[in-house]
């Protein structure tokens, strides 16, 4: 696995450190010994997707989706022909309720990350049929690396933050200089408290001088 030059020279001194050797050591042996998504190749696939000069948004997830399938490198996405999980269909379900894109054809958000979406796990690398089951091995030590740099090269970024884990990340980010939006995790279990309804696509268009086509 390699992350994009442009990554690379940005985060260069997070890779020296010790912990993030552990880390790697950590996932090659558990690729080679479990099923783990997303596939190899795809997990710094967000960033390869989204070069740093044309960043305009980031939306943080937990870690990438468990199920057989799912998992494509981009916090929240699937791959073509794979069923909307539920905590897509609700993202959806708000992008279409702020005005824009009816049910797309597909739920690879791949689209988004073209136009300068950063979709971003906190957890980059998931054990097949198991939540959370690479967390505390210092991917958040890593993705908090990642938002840090980004709020010292760039302003004027919109950052949606969508659950505790992510919110978490909101204290890397001065929020006179960007958009903080934060809601409650869009799965079934809390999209009613407040991530639906919470109009974060329509602010972030509003915010950005251009804006994404959602």
């Amino acid at each position: 696995m390699r992350i994009a030059d442009h990554w690379y020279e940005l985060l260069r001194d997070e890779f020296d450190k010790p912990y993030f050797d552990d880390l790697i050591n950590f996932v090659k042996e558990e690729y080679a010994t479990q099923k783990v998504f997303p596939q190899g190749e795809n997990i710094f696939r967000a960033f390869d997707l989204c070069p740093i000069d044309k960043l305009k948004v980031v939306i943080l997830g937990q870690d990438p989706y468990h199920g057989e399938g799912q998992a494509n490198g981009l916090c929240f996405s699937v791959s073509k022909g794979v069923m909307y999980p539920p905590s897509l269909q609700n993202i959806f379900r708000e992008v279409a309720s702020n005005g824009y894109t009816q049910r797309p054809e597909d739920g690879d958000l791949e689209r988004w990350a073209a136009q300068g979406v950063l979709l971003l796990n906190s957890v980059l690398t998931v054990r097949a049929h198991s939540a959370a089951s690479h967390a505390g091995r210092g991917w958040e030590r890593f993705t908090d690396a990642v938002i840090a740099r980004i709020a010292e090269h760039k302003k004027g970024v919109v950052y949606m933050l969508w659950g505790a884990y992510a919110q978490r990340k909101a204290a890397f980010v001065d929020a006179s200089d960007n958009l903080v939006l934060q809601a409650v995790h869009p799965s079934p279990l809390s999209a009613y408290r407040g991530f639906l309804g919470s109009r974060h696509f329509a602010l972030a268009n509003e915010y950005m001088q251009e804006a994404i086509e959602w």
